[in-house]
Order: structure tokens, then sequence, then C-alpha cells
């Protein structure tokens, strides 16, 4: 009897480490499923983040460019207006100029 019963004990006992065995590979298990979906959210996020800096950094260049196009035209269209009016004045300041150095005080 007394060998019957350290029997039972030692079959509960490798029973309770198999139950223990598979509960730890389970646990393992849920870990590897949690981590792996933690990062394709992480991956998902990222994707999303990434893509509005893109955009952003787009609209933003784009709109350097835009600007300095603009900024770049303002500054044709004022040279050619000093020089049209350089071109303008020129006659009457030589005129004066040679005036000037003719004329004795």
């Amino acid at each position: 009897m007394q060998g019957a019963g350290i029997q039972n004990l030692l079959s509960a006992e490798a029973e309770a480490g198999k139950i223990v065995a598979e509960a730890r590979k389970a646990k393992q298990e849920r870990l590897r499923q949690a981590k792996a979906e933690a990062e394709r959210e992480i991956a998902a996020y990222r994707a999303e983040r990434e893509g509005g800096y893109q955009k952003k950094l787009s609209e933003t260049t784009s709109g350097a460019a835009a600007t300095s196009d603009r900024l770049h035209k303002e500054t044709e269209q004022a040279i050619k207006q000093v020089q049209s009016d350089v071109a303008a004045s020129k006659g009457s300041v030589v005129d004066m100029l040679v005036r000037y150095a003719t004329t004795v005080a």
C-alpha cells in the first residue's frame, strides 16, 4: 500500500511537471505573438508618421521652390525697371554732366 501511494505521488508529480511545462510553452507562445503584434503595430504607426512627414516635407519644399521662383521673377522685373529708367535718363544725365564740365563758374 505504501509503495502504491509513493507511486501515485510520483505519477502526480510527473503529471504536474507536464502541466507546468505546457503552461510555460503556452505562455512563451503568447509572449511571442504579443511581441509580433506589437512590432506590426509599431511598423504601421511608423509608416503612418513617415508618410505624414514626407507629405509635410514635400509641401514645405514645393512652397519654398514657389517662393524662390516668385522672388526671382520679382528681382528680374526690378532689374528691367532699373535698366529702363537708366536708359530713359541717360541722355539728360550725359547732357547735364557735359554742361557742368564745360561751364566755368
